[in-house]
This record gives C-alpha cells, structure tokens and sequence, in this order.
C-alpha cells in the first residue's frame, strides 16, 4: 500500500529546505510569469506607476517569503491593498514622500502585530464579513477600470467618480482601445486551463494585446518606464498631513495581515501545513516597510500566485524567493518593452481580478442559509464601496457580535423558562414531581453571556413564584462566568431571601464558585447550600421539605 507523504509544517526543520529545490524554482517561475502583468496592472492602478508595481512585488515578495511563516506563500501588490492605496495616493496629491510614509508605517504595525501574536484574532472575523468585503474590493477594482476599457481615465479617486465617468467613456470611445480591451477581456475569461499550465491567460493577454496595439495605434499606453535599480524615498509628514497617514498606514496593516493570513489558510488546505501566523505578519511588514522605502506599493499575500506557485511544485520559502528574482532580472532588462503596454490591456487584466475577486461562491448559495448573514454581507459590501474598508470590517464585526450574542442570550433565556430542565435524569424528575412544585431547577445550559443576564433574574423569578420553596441553580456547563452574571446571579439569591426563599447552588467550578464568592455580596456563605451535583442538591433540598409540618409526603 502506498502512502502519501505530508510536507513538514512551515516553521519546522531547516530554514531553507532543498528537498524540493525543482519543485520550489519551477513554481517560483511559474508564480513570477503570472505576477508581471499584474504586477504591472497594480502599479499602474495604484497611481504610483507600473514600475512601482513591479517592485513592490520584488520586495514584498522576497523579504515576506524570507521571513514569513508561510512556506508556500507568494506575496506582492494584491486587488485589496491596491485599492486602499490608491485612495491615499490621490489623497495626499501623489507626495512621495507621505505616501510611502505611510507605507513604511504600516510595515512596522504589520510587525508589531506578529511580535505582540495578534495574528489568532484574524480568525475572528466572520465569513460573511470577509465575503462581503472581498466582494466590495472587487466591485472597486472594476469600477476604477471600465473608462480606461474605453481609452479614458476616471475623474477623480473613489469609485462614485469612476462610475459616473462610464457614461462619458462610452459615448466617446477610443476605438483602438475598446478593441484592445475586448481581446483582452476575450483571453481572460475565455483562456482554455490546458494552455494555462504552460502560458498563464492574464500574460497570454498582455503579450496579444500589445502586439494588437502594434496593428490598431491611437490607444492610450504606460509611455516610458525607468529601468535600474529604484531610487530611495526619505518618508516625512508634517503635522497637517499626520492624520492622514497615520489612518492609512492603519488600514494598510490590517488589511495587508487579513489578506496574508486567508491566503495562508489556502495554502496550508493545500499543502497539508501549519502556517505560523505571527511570523507571516512580521515577514510582511518586513517586506511592506523595504517596499516603501524604495517607492513600491505594498503588498500581501497572494491568492492566485500561491495557488499557482503550489500546483506548479512550490512548497517552501525558495519558491517565494524565485517569484521576486525572476521579477528582479524582468525589471532590469525588459523596461524598454514594457513602455508599449496599453491601458486597456491593463484594464482588462484587472476586470478579471476584479471578478476573481467577487465572492461568487456565496452569492450563490447564499439564499440556502440565514437571511441574516445575507444581509451583512451586502451591507458590508455597500459600506466597503461608498464608505471605506475599516468601516465596512469594524461594522460588519461589531453587527455579527451583537447577533451571536443575541443568538446565544435567547438560547440561554429559552433554556431556564423550559418546563423540564435539559438532559435531566429519570431521578430528577421523581424527586421534581415529589416536592409538589416546590422545587425549581433552572438548568443554565452554557456559558452565561451578558446578553442573558440581563433577562436572567426576570425570567426565574417569574417561574419560581407561587408555592416554590427552593431554587436549584446549577451550574455544570457554565464554565466561566462575567461580573454581568454575576450581578444576574446576585439579583437571584436577593429576590429569593425578600421572598422567603432557598437557593441551592450547584455544580460550580472552582473559578466559578471563586468569582461569586468574591464578587457577588448576596450569595449565602458556603456550606449545605453549595453542593458538588444537582442529585445531590435536589435530594437534600427534599429531605429538607419533607421535614417540615405540612410537607408533602415523599411517596
């Protein structure tokens, strides 16, 4: 019987692995191949030009995948954090100097994040959130390239100017380069996948796009590209621009590291690893902050160059390392032809991330789940296009926390007002019969949130009016508490001692039963009303009744 062999987890073993140097060099080929014209479409994008494209995938390329966590990982300029730079380029009237500030800023918080181990939180963030603001960005990177489709750039940055410069860009088109983007377009979505092993569809485009351009003239194209090695930008900002950058270089670091890391979870699906999330995000700040010293836009992890970069063989940090070297000798000899690219061809290459990019998997299948997780990810998709991504993540997040408490509170409210407690034994429920009512016991079902305790002391006292004599509160799957029920509990044993009442206490852990003991001043000490199970607490509760004048017979 054969058996597959599971690469070692990223992180582990030796740094540089030469187990798979073929596999690693022809996947970081392929990866560079795939990464030129749309390392190119992003810079020119971006607003920074193509050349900055080009080396922000150089750097952040190299320097994520030299540091990173993530073995198979290819990082570079990516649709999500093109668009958010793009904004702070317009924003800042193409300073070089602020920009990249604020790029070299975002590098070393995408740093801090990794040494301060922010990189767990990123899990915490609702799919629906993602999908609706992947989604947004999509909607974004196609919006900004429909006029230049028509030979026309937008008026002004944002997408409302680009949508309201469509209309014009198609009652003027430039014919030469309508027919250039209809090629383009053609071979994107239309590329056949047997050819794309060998000639990737988005350089498949850009090679028949530009050698239309040589047949169809009048199109808009990059024009002259400087060659050699970039040149050093001193970051400054000055305290009237601080703001602005500060902000920037914040959704920067937070969408570059939410980029990496769901790529990173692609990769570890694909190759059976474990990535290191921490060490991703220092590896990419790494990369981000060289990108901005050196006038490059930055970069995140790469879905599409990763997938690639695996399916061609790629498995540790050389194939990263490869992707950026290939890039390094393309932008040192081929700039001269790289000048003759046209706009639409760029653009086109672009509507096709674009749509990549929409989370069409879910919009699909959105209609078989909660209406309400619909309705987030098309309000974070709106929020994401007309205001900004931060908004669009901290609403999203904040909106879906609030439901899942809201969902768990319910439950939790819906389990104390049960007749019958859940999962009770055929022993409670005699013993619950025999006492004749007087006895309640509200079984808490789960973790007590302060979405539940609010309700809480309402709700038991409501059901343990009447003839109830003694109240079981047990709390075996409570397994922490906070001081909001704690307070809930408290008002309990506060309501029951005004009205003449006992409450038994079960079933507590240790750091359970030390909170309340510590916190809440209405509990009744320890002793016969704290016991280790309900049985226990129910049958001492009986006995207790039963030895009064007018108990109810046992029997």
């Amino acid at each position: 019987m054969s058996q597959t062999k599971t690469a070692a987890p990223s992180g582990r073993g030796p740094y540089f692995d030469l187990s798979n140097l073929k596999g690693d060099l022809f996947g970081g080929l392929t990866a560079g191949i795939v990464a030129l014209p749309l390392a190119l479409a992003f810079g020119e994008a971006s607003g920074a030009g193509p050349i900055a494209g080009l080396w922000g995938a150089i750097f952040v390329g190299l320097f994520a995948a030299l540091f990173g966590g993530t073995g198979s990982q290819v990082s570079g300029p990516t649709g999500p954090m093109v668009v958010v730079f793009a904004g702070l380029y317009a924003a800042l009237g193409g300073s070089p100097t602020l920009v990249f500030a604020a790029v070299i800023l975002a590098g070393l918080l995408q740093i801090v994040f990794g040494v301060l181990k922010f990189g767990q939180y990123v899990k915490l963030v609702p799919y629906p959130v993602i999908s609706g603001f992947m989604s947004g960005i999509g909607v974004i990177i196609i919006a900004l390239q429909l006029s230049r489709l028509f030979g026309h750039e937008p008026d002004g940055g944002g997408t409302i100017p680009a949508f309201a410069a469509v209309p014009g860009a198609v009652m003027d088109p430039n014919m030469a380069a309508l027919a250039i983007g209809a090629v383009t377009l053609a071979i994107v979505f239309s590329w056949p996948k047997k050819f794309a092993a060998y000639v990737p569809g988005p350089l498949a485009a850009l090679v028949v796009g530009t050698l239309v351009s040589l047949v169809l003239p009048g199109a808009p194209v990059l024009g002259d590209i400087p060659t050699g090695l970039p040149q050093f930008v001193l970051p400054m900002f000055s305290t009237d621009t601080a703001l602005v950058v500060l902000e920037a270089a914040f959704i920067l670091a937070v969408l570059g590291s939410i980029d990496s890391l769901l790529t990173s979870l692609v990769a570890d699906n694909m190759t059976r690893t474990r990535h290191d999330s921490d060490k991703e995000l220092i590896g990419q700040g790494i990369g981000n902050a060289f990108a901005g010293l050196f006038g490059a836009i930055p970069g995140a992890g790469a879905t599409m160059r990763t997938v690639i970069n695996i399916r061609s063989g790629g498995r540790t940090r050389i194939s990263g390392m490869a992707h950026a070297l290939v890039l390094l000798a393309i932008v040192l000899s081929l700039g001269p032809l790289a000048s003759q690219i046209p706009h639409a061809v760029l653009a086109g290459i672009l509507v096709k991330v674009g749509v990549d990019t929409i989370d069409m998997s879910y919009l699909k299948r959105a209609h078989k789940g909660p209406r309400w997780d619909l309705a987030l990810m098309v309000l974070v998709l709106g929020l994401t296009v007309f205001v900004d991504l931060i908004t669009a993540v901290a609403v999203g997040v904040v909106l879906a926390a609030l439901a899942f408490i809201k969902k768990l509170a319910d439950d939790q409210i819906a389990a104390v007002q049960e007749p019958t407690p859940r999962q009770t034994s055929e022993e409670e429920v005699q013993i619950l019969s025999r006492s004749g009512g007087r006895i309640m016991l509200f079984d808490f079902g789960g973790p007590l949130s302060f979405g539940a305790a609010a309700d809480l002391g309402h709700h038991v006292r409501s059901r343990a009016g009447g003839k109830v004599e003694v109240i079981v509160l047990d709390f075996s799957r409570v397994p922490f508490v906070d001081v909001s029920a704690v307070r809930a509990v408290e008002t309990i044993m506060e309501d029951a001692r005004d009205a003449g009442k006992q409450v038994y206490l079960t079933g507590m852990s240790p750091d359970v039963g030390a909170l309340l003991d510590r916190f809440a001043t209405g509990l009744p000490g320890a002793g016969s009303t704290k016991f280790g199970n309900r049985i226990e607490a129910l049958q001492t509760a009986l006995e207790r009744l039963n030895e009064k004048p007018d108990a109810v017979p046992a029997g």
